[in-house]
């Protein structure tokens, strides 16, 4: 029983820090030393800009709410399940802490698929660019949340 609890916290946490990672990390879309991320824009050789969400229709500050509660609702969900580990009789399930999970996991889906949906409207002038690491870390905490979420909801709790 330690064992599958150890490696479902380190589950839980390797998706907190994917889901923060990628939203803090300045490389959701990159072109030679450009890297633009949800906030800001950056050269190699120039200062960072601030990304103005009023040029994107909204999409953007869109994919940034997303995230950010994606990556809330991984921490509530955390520290729920630690409240619940010591609260829950014998033989209950983790539900509570499972539906926060896979609404972080909705969350994290949801931003990830606008960005890839509307991407070239983010960068119309980056357009022979790429996807950055972060965005590939988006999608990897996507099914990390999704699998945790589901491993809360056939847990139970025993001795």
């Amino acid at each position: 029983m330690l064992v599958i609890l150890a490696l479902i916290i380190l589950f839980h946490v390797v998706s907190a820090v994917l889901l923060f990672i990628s939203t803090i990390n300045n490389a959701w879309w990159t072109l030679g030393e450009i890297s633009v991320d949800l906030w800001q824009m950056c050269n190699g050789t120039e200062p960072c800009t601030a990304t103005d969400a009023k040029d994107y229709e909204g999409f953007v500050q869109t994919v940034q709410a997303s995230m950010i509660l994606s990556t809330i609702l991984c921490c509530v969900g955390f520290f729920v399940f630690i409240l619940q580990l010591f609260r829950l009789k014998q033989g209950e399930r983790f539900v509570f802490t499972a539906v926060i999970q896979l609404l972080s996991c909705l969350c994290v889906m949801t931003a990830a698929s606008i960005y890839t949906a509307e991407h070239l409207n983010f960068h119309s002038d980056l357009k022979d660019g790429q996807y950055g690491s972060s965005f590939i870390l988006a999608w990897l905490a996507f099914p990390f949340t999704l699998f945790s979420g589901l491993m809360y909801l056939v847990l139970r709790k025993r001795k």
